[in-house]
């Protein structure tokens, strides 16, 4: 008998009438539900099926806080059980569009997860023995704030230090630290992107580039776009518009990564020689006439290069000529030969890159900037492309950040600290992007200092940096680190060796505001505590976000408002005032009206596109989530000053730059006065005369710098290889994807990856246990033999191989392995597991569900610390021994040798050019630094 046909059903979920026939009234497909719906939205619980059991959910935005792309999310909150039901994308959003990745929707799995902290805790052992007690937030915030306001007073200001890894949030924290009138920022930037960050700084100013990727002609990457990297998801869909219209895509990467496999162009040059490759490109575009000559006249300060006068002032063809000479020696064949690729793929890619003119859209964050000694040449040689073509702010070509990031001020600004930490910016870096953090250990090793508070937020320096066993001295050490604050939603190998550990909230449980560039427009998104806001509609409002979130979980924002109004009680400290209401004078300012503030006062067209809809711009934002401030942000250095800003007491000098008070402000371009560039010359600078005036001569025109992992340093024959241990998986989150189970359950793993020619010549195969060393340790990880790698090079990829030395205070059992750490000879100590991942019992039920066992293998621990002498970044490529596994190794081994940690670090100290500079400068005032003091720190004491 044949199967009975099943009834049609119509777009209600009704059976359709006998005979087929749908009823007249149907609903229209759409992507989202409607605006006018989010308060009351029903649907049928899919989870139910096939009973109809119907849910009624508010709609309530957010923004994602598992990357810093910053994109929109879309909290499902059950109007009944206040329980938030999934998150989606936010089509409001214009970075994002309504897309996300993996880690967006596993925000969920994060605020769920049963493992997470969610009280306050305080040491009750010591430190390091896993022993905590549960505690209040009235004893934390009078704990804490006695320790800040005894610095302060005493004078000493700089043993007070916020220690940050990713913000999530643009400016809040230089408000708060300059309103405590210290220099105690710290970021996690120099073992991120400082090397890529210097090199574009060095041209424009900005230290960021904004590629134009939705209408380029020709995109350059040295990353992987397509699949991880800054921004993912709003750049790769743009990417593949332009793919769609034509664009070619070239990836540079020594494996073939999900981009790479969708590039027209795949590059593989030898770890450390993009440089090479790069100037090769520009020798071309210059020899061959495709360069842009009217904007390398009119928008470059070629009049400053060496040797382009010729007795009646400058000359542009003798700069030209200059240049010429310049990249004379980095021609095709020598590239080819050093970077180990074809002289025809340079050609077709330069050519490309001039045939696509200034619609020539380039991007480099991490990769090669991040991984080389000289890493931010690689940058500055990739901008060097940008320049030639003229694609500087064009449409279809590459920003400055600073053109498409909208940060928005908030009210009553202290005034910038009138201070200089050295354990931040120390003597032997006045060049360096952001600050030293990684050192800050070695530093304080060495007597530079001590702390006497210090919070590390969202930072994991244990297991994140290099020599990660330096940290965990200095952290068990009280007599340099008085108070530790680890401001966390869950335990990690850093948190362990806090003495208050306070939860903070998930990406939908806390306040920030975020903007990126991640396309040619402004835009701001409203990080926002979705279960506060649906009970706020529902008319059941609380005070503080912790009475509103699991537990008494709480968020940074609100965090610091309590901190700091109460360690200045009477006011005698000069802090209080910052946190006074704008709208309620004398009293305590509320997280409404810190935000309805900015909104109304600091966000252009937003007041007045909320008016039209009825809302007030703290409602509008509270509803939509995001706001597009501007669109088709070019040019914006061509901008023409207006007659006020010409008014009175400007100054042009010979090479047409316009200053106020000895202070650049514009230039004459174009036959214009215009606001040009944020730099000296108020031009892109293609000759540094920073670095010409600060120790680095050679340098000041973008040009290659041998790196440390060069192939003429290894002998394969003694198992001497390269590894590229910075690549990062789509699916995890730096070291924030242990509470994820969804997240781990797609990546588990990360064996070595290791081409066959290499697998057969160190005498292993897929599976097998290979040992890698560096000169202060080893560790044993798995073998993957693959094809979609350059030979000679060896690769791992970031996130895994978290360790778990205490059942109940470590990474969460999703993720986080059991290990025994032990000194197996005087200095050296191993990481050796005690057991796999396994199921475990919880509120969750999918914890009984675990079926991954393995977690993967830990790096940072045995990589030495290597700053590059001028960025100050930790060049991240490492020069290896590989072998297979010996008889007495075991997967997953971590061996450090810490006798050898402060060796390395003084060798590569030395290689740094001590400040100060000109006029007995710290670092040059133009150049930009977190949370800059006034001018006044930046001089150096007689």
């Amino acid at each position: 008998m044949m199967p009975k046909k099943p009834e049609p059903i119509n777009s209600s979920g009704d059976r359709a009438q006998r005979g087929g026939r749908l009823p007249m009234t149907e609903t229209p497909l759409e992507s989202f539900p409607p605006v006018e719906q989010w308060d009351n939205w029903s649907e049928y619980d899919a989870a139910a099926w096939p009973r109809r059991v119907e849910r009624k959910m508010m709609l309530i935005p957010t923004t994602c806080f598992n990357c810093e792309a910053g994109c929109g999310l879309m909290a499902y909150v059950d109007r009944e059980t206040l329980k938030i039901h999934r998150l989606e994308g936010n089509p409001h959003h214009p970075g994002s569009r309504g897309r996300n990745c993996a880690k967006g929707p596993a925000t969920l799995n994060q605020i769920e997860d049963p493992e997470r902290i969610l009280y306050p805790m305080k040491r009750v052992g010591p430190r390091g023995s896993g022993q905590f007690q549960r505690t209040t937030w009235d004893e934390v915030l009078g704990t804490i704030g006695d320790a800040i306001a005894r610095a302060l007073r005493e004078g000493r200001h700089d043993e007070v230090m916020y220690h940050v890894g990713r913000p999530g949030a643009d400016g809040y924290m230089d408000r708060v630290l300059r309103s405590w009138g210290i220099d105690g920022h710290n970021s996690h930037t120099n073992v991120c992107s400082a090397a890529a960050r210097l090199g574009y700084a060095l041209w424009g100013g900005a230290d960021r580039p904004s590629p134009d990727f939705a209408n380029a002609r020709y995109i350059m990457l040295l990353s992987a776009h397509l699949e991880t990297g800054h921004y993912f998801i709003p750049h790769a869909q743009r990417i593949m518009d332009a793919k769609e219209k034509g664009a070619k895509l070239c990836a540079v990467d020594v494996r073939l990564s999900n981009t790479a496999s969708m590039a027209d162009e795949w590059l593989a040059p030898w770890p450390g020689t993009e440089a090479m490759m790069l100037l090769a490109m520009a020798h071309v575009i210059l020899s061959e006439n495709l360069h842009n000559r009217d904007f390398l006249k009119e928008w470059t300060n070629w009049r400053e290069m060496p040797g382009v006068d010729s007795g009646d002032g400058p000359d542009f063809e003798a700069f030209l000529a200059a240049l010429a000479k310049h990249l004379s020696e980095f021609t095709p064949q020598r590239a080819a030969e050093e970077c180990g690729l074809s002289v025809e793929q340079i050609l077709r890619v330069a050519r490309d890159i001039g045939e696509a003119g200034s619609a020539f859209a380039a991007h480099v964050w991490r990769n090669a900037a991040a991984g080389n000694l000289g890493g931010w040449q690689v940058a500055r040689c990739l901008q060097l492309l940008v320049v030639l073509v003229g694609g500087v702010g064009a449409r279809g070509g590459t920003n400055p950040n600073t053109s498409d990031k909208f940060v928005a001020s908030p009210f009553s600004q202290p005034p910038p600290q009138n201070r200089w930490n050295e354990l931040l910016y120390p003597r032997e870096y006045p060049l360096s992007h952001h600050e030293l953090s990684y050192l800050l250990p070695h530093f304080l090793s060495e007597g530079r200092g001590r702390l006497a508070v210090y919070f590390t937020r969202v930072y994991n320096p244990v297991w994140t940096n290099p020599d990660g066993l330096m940290w965990e001295k200095v952290l068990r050490d009280e007599s340099k680190i008085g108070l530790h604050v680890a401001l966390t939603p869950v335990w990690s190998e850093t948190a362990q060796y806090a003495d208050y550990v306070l939860p903070m909230g998930m990406g939908a449980e806390r306040h920030d505001l975020m903007s990126q560039e991640t396309h040619a427009a402004r835009w701001i998104s409203f990080r926002q505590p979705v279960l506060r806001v649906a009970r706020e509609r529902l008319g059941r409002p609380v005070e503080w976000t912790w009475q509103a979130n699991p537990g008494e979980v709480w968020e940074e924002d609100e965090f610091w408002i309590a901190l700091s109004w109460g360690m200045d009680g009477d006011g005698s400290l000069g802090i209080r005032k910052y946190y006074e209401s704008p709208y309620r004078p004398g009293e305590r300012i509320s997280i409404d009206e810190y935000y309805r503030w900015i909104f109304e006062n600091s966000v252009p067209g937003l007041p007045e596109e909320a008016a039209r809809k009825n809302l007030t711009p703290l409602a509008y934002m509270r509803k939509f989530g995001a706001f597009e401030v501007e669109r088709d942000t070019y040019q914006a250095h061509a901008r023409k000053l207006s007659d006020d800003e010409m008014a009175g007491g400007v100054e042009l000098d010979g090479a047409g730059v316009i200053r106020r008070e000895g202070k650049a402000v514009g230039v004459v371009a174009d036959g214009a006065p215009r606001v040009g560039f944020p730099t000296p010359s108020r031009r892109l600078e293609i000759y540094s005369t920073t670095l010409a005036a600060w120790g680095w001569p050679e340098h000041a025109l973008p040009g290659y710098i041998e790196s440390h992992i060069h192939r003429r340093h290894l002998d394969q024959e003694k198992g001497e290889y390269v590894l590229v241990a910075t690549f990062r998986l789509p699916t995890l989150i730096h070291t924030r994807s242990a509470n994820s189970k969804w997240l781990y359950e797609l990546s588990n793993t990360n064996p070595v990856w290791v081409h066959p020619e290499d697998a057969r010549r160190i005498g292993v195969k897929t599976g097998d246990c290979l040992r890698v060393a560096t000169r202060i340790g080893h560790y044993v990880n798995k073998v993957w033999v693959t094809e979609g790698m350059r030979p000679g090079v060896l690769a791992c990829s970031h996130h895994l191989g978290r360790w778990r030395l205490f059942d109940q205070v470590g990474p969460g059992h999703w993720a986080g392995v059991p290990v025994e750490q032990s000194e197996i000879a005087p200095g050296v100590v191993r990481f050796r597991r005690r057991g796999d991942i396994h199921p475990f019992s919880s509120d969750d039920p999918d914890s009984q569900r675990v079926w991954w066992t393995d977690g993967g293998v830990h790096q940072n621990l045995i990589f030495p610390v290597q700053p590059d002498p001028i960025s100050g970044m930790h060049c991240w490529h490492q020069r290896v021994t590989v072998e297979p596994a010996r008889p007495d190794d075991r997967y997953g081994d971590v061996v450090v040798d810490t006798n050898r940690s402060m060796e390395v670090y003084r060798e590569w100290l030395a290689l740094s050019r001590p400040g100060p500079g000109p006029g007995g400068l710290r670092r040059p005032l133009w150049l930009s630094r977190a949370v800059r003091p006034a001018d006044e720190a930046y001089r150096v004491p007689d």
